[in-house]
């Protein structure tokens, strides 16, 4: 895999931000892909998004953030989604600092927080090398689950439906299953558990047999979904 480190400031990262909640989110001029298909769902709480913000302020380094560089000049963020989904909803006035929206800062203390230069890996290599990558790095952030394990190397057609349908926030999945199942849609806790009972049901008994199962369209017909024109 290649990789070049690139200093990029927040005001280039936040133009033409937009965030479709669960559907997708989007920076970088509109060429940035800021929630890929493998990556999990935002779950900085209060404190530690206030603590990005205050990195940013008093000019400490975040740590280094890692893109996929694409063939046609467009962008996946492979590590930092909540760091950057962080200060690019404070830029969005979606919460405060220290009591204080964005847009009611001084000019210079703006201008001092857009010109924040974050640290950007841009990688460019096969999808397996990207993958590979991603577990690699998550190491020592926020734990992923291992159902989010799988979800970052079994993609494909049926992961977004499947997520649809167990991994949204207020989902079906959620609605039928809230008294049955501990933990939370977004961190994969309910498609986990769906695919744990399928695999009960046919008497598969390992981890294995989960990951096997999940990279085959199989479960479409199973779960009955519809794939995607």
């Amino acid at each position: 895999m290649k990789i070049e480190l690139h200093e990029i400031a927040i005001k280039d990262i936040v133009d033409k931000y937009v965030d479709n909640s669960e559907d997708g989110v989007v920076g970088y001029h509109g060429l940035l892909n800021i929630r890929p298909k493998y990556q999990r769902e935002f779950v900085y709480d209060d404190i530690k998004r206030g603590a990005v913000i205050n990195s940013i302020f008093h000019g400490f380094p975040l740590n280094v953030m890692y893109w996929i560089k694409k063939g046609d000049g467009t962008f996946e963020l492979l590590d930092g989604q909540q760091r950057t989904v962080s200060f690019c909803q404070y830029f969005d006035n979606v919460f405060s600092f220290n009591d204080r929206m964005f847009h009611n800062l001084p000019a210079d203390k703006r201008e001092e927080f857009l010109s924040y230069k974050t640290m950007i890996y841009f990688c460019e290599g096969a999808e397996s090398e990207q993958l590979e990558w991603f577990k690699i790095i998550n190491i020592a952030g926020e734990k992923l689950t291992s159902q989010e394990l799988r979800n970052a190397i079994f993609t494909g057609e049926w992961l977004t439906d499947a997520k649809r349908h167990f991994s949204k926030t207020g989902c079906a999945g959620y609605n039928l299953g809230k008294d049955y199942i501990d933990g939370e849609p977004i961190r994969q806790a309910y498609l986990e558990t769906a695919l744990s009972w399928i695999v009960d049901r046919d008497h598969l008994k390992t981890l294995k047999c989960i990951c096997r199962f999940i990279s085959t369209t199989a479960i479409v017909m199973i779960y009955g979904f519809t794939l995607p024109a």
